[in-house]
C-alpha cells in the first residue's frame, strides 16, 4: 500500500511539473477574468441620443451633410488637372464610343425605342458623377436589368391590348404623348411603363439607403449572382435570336418562356430572313475574334479596339446604300429623333402592378453597383460607402424617370473598360455624357438604316462574361460543392422559370444551404500536437496524441434549436459513449439482477447481518447505479466555433453534463467567447459545481485542470482505502 501511495504521489508531482515547469502549481479554480459590464442603452435613451445627433444643426454639420450626400463637393476642389485630366478624357471618350451601340442594342432588349437607351446613359452618367463614392463605376443600361424591364413592359403591353409587333415598336411615333394629353401608341405606352418602373426602382433604393439597409446585398452571394447572370445571359441570347434570324415571333413571358421561345424559333425557322442571318454571321465572325484579341493583349494595348462601333457604322452604311429594308425586308431601327423631350410624370395608375416587378430590379441593380464599386475600391485603395452608393443609384433611377429613361445600374462591360483605360475620377463620365450628347443632338438620325440583327449581335457578344462562368464551374466544384449547387440552382431557375422567380429561388436556396451548414456542421475529436498547447482534429492530421482518459470534442457551429439533436448524435458517436443508453442498459441489468438474487441476499443477510458493508465503501455513480469503468473521466467541449447559443442550446449543454455525470464523467467547456460565457453564467450552467469553474479560456487549460482534478480524486480515494481494515476490504471485494 505504501508503494502504491508513493507511486501515485510521484505521478501527481510529474503532472504538476509538466503543467507548469519551474513555477508553482496552478490553481485552476480561481483563474477568472473580470468582465466589463455590457453597455445597454434603453430604447428611449437610444432613440433620444440618435435624434440629438441627427437634429444637431450648425454650419459644420450642414457642410458635412452635403459633402456626404454629394461626394463631388469633396473631391472636385482637390482635382489635379495635370495628373488626372488626360486619363479621364481618354477613358471617357473610349467608353462613350462603346456606349453608343450598346445603348441602342439594350433599348431593344428593354422593349424600347433606341433613343431612350441613349437618354438613360446620358442622364445617369451625369447624376452618378455628383453622388457616387466610386471612382470607376459607369452607370447606364445593363443587360440583365434591361431583360427584366423588357419582360415587365411586354407583360403590361399585353394587358393593355397592344399587338406584339416588333416592327411597330422600333418605328413607333416617338413624339406621341405619354402623359395622357394625346394618342399614346405602343411605343409611347412602353416607355410610360418603363419610366414608371424606373421611378419605383429608384424610390426603393433611396429608401433602403436612407434607412441604412445596404446590408441586404450580403444575401446575394457571389455564386448566386454569378448563376443569376449566367441564367439571364442565356435568356437574353434566346430573346435576341429572333433578330439574328429575322423572325417575327411573339415574345413569351412567365414560366417556361425560355423553352417556348426556342420552340417557336424552330417552328418558324423556314421563315428566316437570309439577309439578316448573313449579316449576323458576318458581324459575329468579325466582332468575336477582335474581342478575344482585345482581351488577350489588354495589358499591352493602351485601349481596346472599338470593333462594335466600327461594325455598327459599316453595317449602317451598307444597309443604307443596298437598301436592305425594302429589297430584303430586313428590320431596321427606323427614325431616331434628335434633341430632348419635355419632362413627364410617371403614371401612378401603374404603380400597383409595377411594385413587385421593381423590387428585384432594385436589389439586383444595387448589388451589381456596390459589388463593382468595392472591387475597384479595394484594387485602387479608396473607401466605398454602400449606403451612399444605394442612394446614388436610386437617384440615377428616380430623377431620369422624368426624362424618359428606364432603370439602370453599374454596367459591367463599360466599367471594366473605364478602369482599364486609366480613368482617375468620375469626371470621365462627364466626357462620356458629352459623346452621347453629340449623338442625341446630331448623329442619332444617321442610324436609321441600322439592322436590328446588328443590335442583337452587339447584345450577345457582350454576354461573354456571363457565359464564361460555365467554364469555371468545375473549379468551383473542387472548392465548394455546395456553392456550385447554389450556382446551378440559380442559373436553371433564372433560365427555365423567370428571372425574378429565379432570383428568389436562388436567395432562398442559398439561405437554406447556410441553415444546412449550421444544422449539420463538422464535429471532431481533438488530439494534442506534441510539445505544444495546440489541439487539432485527429481525423485531419497525423501524429496527434490522445490525452489519457480525456475526450476533447469540437462542434464547429453555434448551438441552437435546429442542430441540438445532431450535436448529441455527433458527440455520442465521436466519443464512443452514449450516457443515456449506457445508464438505461445498466439500470435494466441491475434491476434484473436484484430480482434474480433477492431470495439468496435475504438468506445471506439474515445469517451474516453483522457483516453488512457501509454505503461509503461501495463505489457508485452519482445516482447510485453500479456502472463499469470507462476509458474517460473528463469530456471537454471546445466551443471556439460557437458564436452563440440559444435557450435550447443551453438546455442541451445542461442535459449533456447531467447525463455524463451519471457515469462519473465531468464535462468542461473551453474557448468560450464573452457572450457565450455570459449566457452560461446567466443560465446557471456552473451553479454549485467545482466552484463554478467549468468554462475555461483554452482547451489546454481545461486539460490541465482535468488532469489535476483526476489525480486529486485518485489520491483522495487511496487515502480512504488506506483507512479501511483488511477484513472490511475483503468483505467489500466479495460483495
Amino acid at each position: 500500500m505504501e508503494d502504491k501511495s508513493s507511486q501515485t504521489s510521484e505521478q501527481s508531482q510529474d503532472v504538476q511539473s509538466s503543467l507548469t515547469p519551474g513555477e508553482p502549481p496552478v490553481d485552476f479554480m480561481h483563474i477568472k477574468l473580470e468582465e466589463n459590464e455590457p453597455i445597454d442603452f434603453g430604447t428611449k435613451d437610444f432613440i433620444l441620443k440618435k435624434a440629438r445627433e441627427v437634429c444637431k444643426c450648425n454650419h459644420q454639420t450642414i457642410i458635412t451633410f452635403f459633402c456626404q450626400l454629394f461626394p463631388v463637393l469633396d473631391w472636385l476642389p482637390r482635382y489635379n488637372i495635370k495628373m488626372q485630366l488626360l486619363g479621364d478624357v481618354i477613358s471617357g471618350l473610349l467608353v462613350g464610343i462603346v456606349a453608343i451601340p450598346q445603348s441602342i442594342s439594350y433599348s431593344l432588349l428593354a422593349n424600347q425605342d433606341p433613343i431612350y437607351g441613349i437618354y438613360t446613359n446620358f442622364f445617369c452618367s451625369i447624376i452618378y458623377v455628383a453622388m457616387a463614392t466610386s471612382r470607376h463605376n459607369f452607370v447606364g443600361s445593363f443587360g440583365v436589368l434591361c431583360l427584366m424591364i423588357g419582360q415587365s413592359v411586354n407583360r403590361h403591353l399585353q394587358l393593355a391590348g397592344y399587338d406584339d409587333n416588333t416592327g411597330s415598336l422600333l418605328v413607333g411615333n416617338a413624339t406621341s404623348s405619354s402623359n395622357g394629353t394625346g394618342t399614346c401608341d405602343r411605343s409611347c405606352y412602353a416607355i410610360t411603363v418603363a419610366l414608371s418602373l424606373s421611378f419605383l426602382v429608384g424610390l426603393y433604393q433611396i429608401l433602403l439607403g436612407v434607412l441604412q439597409l445596404g446590408f441586404v446585398s450580403v444575401y446575394l452571394s457571389e455564386p448566386l449572382l454569378s448563376g443569376f447572370v449566367a441564367g439571364s445571359s442565356l435568356t437574353i441570347i434566346t430573346s435576341q435570336m429572333k433578330y439574328l434570324l429575322g423572325l417575327n415571333i411573339p415574345r413569351h413571358e412567365g414560366v417556361g418562356s425560355f423553352i417556348l421561345t426556342w420552340v417557336d424559333l424552330f417552328r418558324y425557322i423556314q421563315n428566316t430572313n437570309i439577309c439578316d442571318l448573313v449579316t449576323s454571321l458576318v458581324a459575329l465572325a468579325i466582332i468575336i475574334p477582335v474581342k478575344m484579341i482585345n482581351d488577350r493583349y489588354k495589358d499591352k494595348m493602351k485601349a481596346p479596339f472599338p470593333i462594335e462601333l466600327l461594325v455598327v457604322i459599316i453595317a449602317t452604311v451598307v444597309s443604307y446604300y443596298l437598301n436592305f429594308e425594302e429589297r430584303y425586308k430586313s428590320s431596321v431601327c427606323g427614325a431616331i429623333p434628335t434633341g430632348f423631350r419635355k419632362p413627364t410624370l410617371p403614371d401612378t395608375k401603374l404603380f400597383s402592378s409595377l411594385a413587385v416587378d421593381a423590387l428585384p430590379i432594385a436589389i439586383i441593380g444595387f448589388a451589381m453597383t456596390v459589388s463593382l464599386a468595392e472591387i475597384f475600391g479595394k484594387k485602387h485603395g479608396y473607401a466605398v460607402h454602400a449606403n451612399q452608393e444605394m442612394i446614388a443609384i436610386g437617384m440615377c433611377n428616380l430623377v431620369p424617370s422624368f426624362f424618359y429613361c428606364f432603370a439602370s445600374s453599374a454596367a459591367l462591360t463599360k466599367t471594366l473598360l473605364k478602369e482599364s483605360t486609366g480613368t482617375q475620377t468620375q469626371l470621365s463620365s462627364l466626357v462620356t455624357s458629352l459623346v452621347l450628347l453629340l449623338v442625341l443632338l446630331w448623329i442619332a438620325p444617321l442610324f436609321y438604316s441600322l439592322q436590328t440583327a446588328i443590335l442583337g449581335v452587339v447584345t450577345i457578344v457582350n454576354l461573354r462574361g456571363g457565359l464564361r462562368t460555365f467554364g469555371e464551374t468545375p473549379r468551383m466544384w473542387q472548392l465548394s460543392k455546395l456553392d456550385t449547387v447554389v450556382w446551378w440552382t440559380t442559373m436553371l431557375a433564372s433560365t427555365l422559370i423567370t428571372t425574378e422567380i429565379g432570383l428568389l429561388v436562388g436567395v432562398c436556396f442559398a439561405l437554406l444551404c447556410v441553415i444546412f451548414r449550421t444544422q449539420r456542421p463538422r464535429a471532431a475529436v481533438l488530439g494534442k500536437v506534441s510539445n505544444t498547447e495546440i489541439y487539432e482534429d485527429q481525423s485531419a492530421y497525423r501524429q496527434l496524441s490522445s490525452i489519457a482518459n480525456i475526450k476533447i470534442f469540437r462542434f464547429e457551429s453555434s448551438l441552437y434549436y435546429a442542430n441540438k439533436d445532431y450535436f448529441k448524435t455527433a458527440l455520442y458517436q465521436k466519443t464512443g459513449v452514449n450516457p443515456v443508453l449506457l445508464a438505461a442498459r445498466h439500470h435494466r441489468a441491475e434491476t434484473q439482477a436484484k430480482a434474480d438474487t433477492g431470495n439468496r441476499k435475504s438468506v445471506f443477510n439474515t445469517a451474516f447481518g453483522c457483516l453488512k458493508p457501509s454505503k461509503k465503501r461501495v463505489e457508485k455513480s452519482p445516482t447510485g447505479i453500479r456502472l463499469p469503468s470507462l476509458d474517460m473521466h473528463t469530456l471537454i467541449i471546445d466551443c471556439g466555433a460557437m458564436q452563440f447559443i440559444d435557450t435550447t442550446g443551453l438546455s442541451v449543454l445542461k442535459e449533456t453534463r447531467h447525463d455524463y455525470q451519471e457515469l462519473g464523467v465531468q464535462v468542461l467547456l473551453a474557448n468560450c467567447n464573452p457572450l457565450l460565457r455570459r449566457r452560461l453564467r446567466d443560465g446557471g450552467w456552473a451553479a454549485g459545481a467545482h466552484g463554478g469553474q467549468l468554462a475555461f479560456h483554452s482547451v489546454h487549460q481545461a486539460v490541465q485542470f482535468a488532469q489535476q482534478w483526476y489525480h486529486e480524486q485518485r489520491e483522495s480515494k487511496e487515502r480512504r482505502d488506506a483507512a479501511l481494515d483488511p477484513e472490511d476490504l475483503s468483505v467489500q471485494a466479495s460483495l
